[in-house]
């Protein structure tokens, strides 16, 4: 396992990679589910699929349960301390989320995940890599670089210790594009979870590094890379 790859080539719509991976009569657990916009697609696609789409921020957890889906269940719950019996899931999946447990937690949400899937059940782990033009502009008001490498650590650690079998690894980028500095401000900067105090003159250099990648006034495309990693059930 690695952390970064620094020379990826892979394009690819992380959608057709979830459906690579059977679903079709599963129980599936979405923890981190955010406003559940995978939830749906995933819920949405093939046929007889159960999904349980996990929350542990209230207010959004309050605006999930407003949505009725015939074949998806909303708690109230996160990864270190998940709200199902043991052995009851096929599939779990984490979207950019699992860098988000208080990293002295991430061993016991990792128990957790064990305890829930089915013998030989897998558990997708989606997380961003910290590297590229796109990451280096975030980081300058967030920077995730060390929760993202304890994050890692602990998925390795769980693997070294025989606690689940890495089926898979994968690298890749999504092309993500924005039309110019404002919309990167509204979908970025100002977003829910991120609760930093960004200085006027914090965001004018946030704007200024952004603007270098502006040409001619047309909207810029950046590559941002991910990391899967696929464990399985031991």
């Amino acid at each position: 396992m690695k952390l970064i790859d620094t020379n990826i080539t892979q394009e690819l719509n992380e959608d057709y990679l979830i459906e690579t991976l059977n679903l079709n009569n599963k129980i599936i657990l979405e923890l981190g589910c955010g406003a559940a916009s995978k939830t749906i697609d995933i819920a949405s696609n093939g046929f007889d699929r159960k999904v349980i789409a996990c929350e542990v921020d209230e207010i959004q957890h309050k605006k999930n349960i407003q949505k009725t889906y015939e074949n998806i269940e909303f708690k109230l719950c996160g990864a270190e301390n998940i709200d199902m019996e043991d052995e009851s899931v096929d599939m779990i999946f984490m979207f950019k989320s699992f860098h988000h447990i208080p990293i002295n937690l991430m061993p016991k949400a990792l128990s957790e995940i064990k305890r829930v899937l089915k013998p030989n059940g897998l558990v997708y782990i989606s997380e961003p890599l910290f590297t590229g033009d796109l990451s280096d502009i975030i980081a300058l008001f967030h920077n995730e670089e060390q929760v993202r490498v304890e994050a890692f650590n602990a998925i390795k650690s769980s693997v070294e210790k025989e606690e689940f079998k890495l089926f898979q690894e994968i690298f890749f980028y999504s092309p993500v594009t924005y039309n110019d500095f404002e919309e990167f401000q509204s979908k970025i900067m100002n977003v829910t979870f991120n609760d930093n105090k960004i200085s006027k003159e914090l965001e004018k250099e946030v704007e200024k590094k952004f603007n270098k990648y502006i040409q001619n006034n047309n909207p810029v495309t950046f590559k941002k890379p991910f990391r899967v990693d696929i464990l399985q059930k031991i």
